[in-house]
């Protein structure tokens, strides 16, 4: 079993309990309310940015050039591809940017950059390989069950394509070379990172979900 493998059997609760949220249902049917998807969008941009960063310290902090080359692809990607996905709804939904990071985005964007830049590099790639795992696996959930017609069609068929589902898998190759490096304490901090953050996913959708704020 590859050691990805095992990241996902860890988190399994997790990701079960991400499929039952309210906000994936109910984007899933299509009936999620522009506010709580207009909330989503404008923290999913901010985190975007750090996001980036985070892939750009792991580029930086490399040793092989291949590495370097990789994660700077992958910072490239974050900030393109995805953001043009962000324009598109900021102009159909008339968004304004939001300029304040909410609580879960605040702290999963933290915490992946102080991780990519205090952490070994395997560490830091398995703090980052959620997004990209994740989120593969939730469009693909969605994208089996959304109808056409679903508002946020460009959503899904972002997350279940082709193009994505690449960066996945070069994500996953990268992360179990990685492991296959280091020592075992190294590995255990690798499997917590990657819980972490894929905890912090569960709290973003549900910082949208329930439009939470700061409360002091």
């Amino acid at each position: 079993m590859q050691f990805t493998e095992q990241l996902w059997q860890d988190i399994q609760p997790i990701y079960k309990s991400i499929l039952e949220h309210g906000f994936v249902k109910k984007l899933t049917a299509g009936s999620l309310p522009s506010p709580t998807f207009q909330y989503y969008i404008q923290q999913d941009a901010l985190y975007l940015v750090d996001f980036g960063r985070a892939l750009s310290q792991l580029a930086a902090r490399s040793t092989q050039p291949d590495d370097m080359l990789q994660f700077a692809q992958f910072a490239q990607n974050a900030i393109l591809v995805e953001r043009a996905l962000h324009e598109t709804y900021f102009a159909l939904y008339a968004i304004e940017p939001q300029t304040v990071k909410m609580p879960a985005c605040f702290a999963y964007t933290n915490y992946l950059l102080a991780t990519t830049s205090l952490q070994s590099i395997a560490v830091g790639a398995a703090a980052v390989l959620p997004c990209f795992w994740i989120y593969r696996e939730v469009g693909r959930f969605i994208y089996q069950r959304a109808i056409q017609a679903n508002p946020y069609r460009a959503w899904i068929d972002t997350y279940a394509g082709d193009a994505f589902d690449q960066s996945v898998t070069q994500m996953l190759e990268l992360t179990d070379r990685f492991a296959e490096q280091a020592g075992s304490a190294e590995r255990e901090m690798m499997r917590e990172a990657f819980r972490m953050s894929s905890r912090l996913e569960w709290y973003f959708w549900n910082d949208a979900y329930t439009l939470n704020g700061w409360l002091v």
